[in-house]
């Protein structure tokens, strides 16, 4: 094999992530495929195929040797408070010859309401993408059904789920739908210029999700509701105060039916219709048994 055919025709960043390790499996089903890893244990744990470049987005070294002989590139960056990372990608991708950039974003950047932190971050991160000169797609995600993952413990041990308006619906979307969104748009020619909207099916609050994964593991499960002050604390713990303050702002505008809208942009993407949270639940029924 020559050094040209053994070059990936894509790198993933963000591979260790909810939609990015289905990427990465995606693409290698269908040749060689690199991914740019911060944790080298975690993509072991993961099992992550083909092959790993460790490093961080600050690390220019790290993404010349990953991006070398790319086509393409999918961007995942997770720090609103390094909005870097975006530019930092893009320029090494395109020093490196890349054409394509597919950019994972939020659902959020289209609500001309949402103006936190997250929100601000997003719209910064894609008009560099618009201004990179590569040919891009932007895939705007609702929230991922795979974040319910945070109650796995407090399942298992006191069969409960805490959370934060728990009548408030959101149509979450099967992390696996966007990642097979993105392969198509990493790979398929006529997505360029294109910004999509990727949703679930239907709308769904935390309390009906609770209902449904007391059915996944076979046994009642109790909700518990957090007040604003207790969701705060708890995301502070964890994540950076300006974060947080994010979390819960984008929170109440959930709770006033923001996030509610289904749109049709995934299903016409994946060519069927995108998968619902009962599903997702039924093949992750070990994570919360």
């Amino acid at each position: 094999m020559s050094a040209r055919d053994a070059a990936p025709r894509v790198v993933v960043t963000g591979a260790t992530g909810a939609v990015g390790r289905h990427v990465t499996r995606a693409l290698a089903r269908r040749g060689p495929v690199r991914s740019l890893v911060r944790d080298a244990s975690k993509a072991r744990r993961l099992e992550l195929p083909g092959e790993t470049v460790v490093g961080d987005y600050r690390d220019g070294p790290a993404l010349k040797r990953a991006l070398a002989g790319a086509e393409a590139v999918f961007v995942v960056t997770a720090n609103p408070l390094r909005p870097q990372d975006d530019a930092q990608i893009l320029d090494a991708a395109r020093a490196a010859g890349v054409r394509k950039a597919v950019k994972l974003s939020w659902l959020a950047v289209a609500d001309p309401s949402a103006n936190d932190l997250i929100a601000r971050w997003n719209r910064q991160s894609e008009q560099m993408l618009h201004t990179s000169g590569l040919a891009w797609t932007v895939l705007r995600m609702r929230t991922p059904m795979s974040n319910t993952l945070s109650w796995a413990s407090s399942i298992r041990e006191e069969s409960v789920v805490r959370a934060l308006d728990g009548n408030a619906r959101t149509a979450c979307v099967d992390p696996r739908d966007v990642a097979e969104a993105a392969v198509r748009a990493l790979t398929e020619a006529g997505h360029e210029g294109v910004t999509y909207a990727l949703t679930g099916p239907e709308p769904i609050g935390a309390r009906e999700q609770t209902e449904i994964l007391a059915r996944v593991v076979g046994r009642p499960l109790a909700f518990e509701e957090l007040t604003a002050e207790q969701a705060l604390a708890r995301w502070s713990a964890r994540l950076p105060g300006a974060v947080a303050e994010a979390l819960l702002e984008a929170a109440q505008r959930r709770r006033a039916g923001d996030s509610c809208e289904v749109g049709d942009d995934l299903g016409r993407l994946i060519g069927r219709p995108p998968g619902t949270f009962a599903s997702w639940a039924a093949d992750h029924a070990a994570a919360f048994s």
